[in-house]
C-alpha cells in the first residue's frame, strides 16, 4: 500500500480552514516553520507519523481521518468496506455472512 501524501495534504488543509486556523497559528502550535506546513498540506514533503499525530491532536480529529479521509466517529464508516468484501463472495458464502450478521444483532 502507497501512502498519498498529497492526499493527506489536502485532508490537514480541509479541515484546518474548516477549523479557522491559518498555517501560521499551526506551525506555531506545532513548533514548526509556516513553510514547513505549506510542503506537508502540498504533498511535497513525507509528513512522520509522530507530526501527523501532533497535527491531529491541534486539528481536534482523529489520525483515521487525516490518512484515510474516513473517521470512526462516522457511523457508517465501514459500509463500503463491508459491501466491498460482500461483493466478492458466492452466493453461498454471501448467504453465511448474511446470517452470521444477523447473530452478530441477535447478541
Amino acid at each position: 500500500m502507497n501512502v498519498d501524501y498529497t492526499a493527506i495534504g489536502q485532508r490537514i488543509k480541509q479541515i484546518r480552514r474548516s477549523r479557522g486556523l491559518t498555517q501560521e497559528r499551526l506551525a506555531e502550535a506545532l513548533s514548526v516553520s509556516v513553510g514547513y506546513i505549506s510542503q506537508i498540506e502540498r504533498g511535497v514533503t513525507k509528513i512522520s507519523l509522530d507530526t501527523l499525530a501532533a497535527v491531529a491532536t491541534c486539528l481536534e480529529c482523529e489520525l483515521s481521518e487525516l490518512v484515510s479521509g474516513v473517521s470512526v466517529a462516522q457511523r457508517h464508516y465501514l459500509d463500503r468496506e463491508l459491501s466491498e468484501l460482500s461483493n466478492r463472495l458466492d452466493g453461498r458464502r454471501r448467504r453465511l455472512l448474511l446470517e452470521i450478521a444477523r447473530l452478530l444483532c441477535e447478541m
